[in-house]
């Protein structure tokens, strides 16, 4: 990604001071997402990284998640597979537990709509502790497919979720466009 690429969306990520609770510096990327050119570059950038790791399928992670891997698909040609929080999705699913940080909560997957073959690449817009990125990868595997990588607009580095994220990813890569 060029210098220019990584300040347009900087410039388009608000700090938003005690939210959802004191404490809290949320980044919201609404702005992004209502800037036709920072949102354009952003979904080529994540596109790309497809491409460049072999992606066949984008598994996209409720709920911010949904709103890149969606548009990523298109432009990349390839099928979108929503992981959504469990009960959300009609039918057969897989699910899969994984902590938060207090208590637990399940995420799932239609396993039909991934094959042997597939290499997913799983996008969401903030990797922070790792542990729905963790869980997803999980999914994927258990519905028979292999993960290419993990791509993420923001990794916020002061939660370590890499270093949890690290095992679960056997290898595969994780690309972080900004880290914070």
């Amino acid at each position: 990604m060029t210098g220019g690429t990584r300040e347009l969306l900087l410039s388009r990520i608000r700090d938003v001071a005690d939210y959802p609770k004191p404490g809290v510096l949320f980044k919201d990327i609404t702005p992004l997402l209502a800037d036709p050119s920072a949102f354009t570059a952003l979904t080529d950038e994540l596109a790309a990284l497809c491409a460049t790791h072999g992606a066949t399928k984008i598994v996209g992670l409720e709920a911010r998640g949904f709103i890149l891997a969606a548009p990523v698909a298109v432009r990349a040609g390839l099928g979108f597979v929503p992981v959504r929080k469990a009960g959300k999705l009609p039918g057969a699913t897989l699910r899969q537990a994984y902590e938060l940080e207090y208590g637990t909560a399940e995420i799932e997957v239609h396993a039909e709509d991934l094959d042997a073959g597939d290499r997913v690449m799983v996008i969401d817009d903030v990797l922070a502790t790792g542990g729905t990125a963790e869980a997803s990868l999980e999914l994927v595997r258990r519905a028979g497919a292999e993960v290419a990588g993990v791509a993420v607009l923001m990794e916020l580095g002061f939660l370590a979720g890499r270093a949890r994220l690290e095992p679960a990813l056997r290898g595969a890569p994780l690309e972080a466009l900004i880290t914070i």
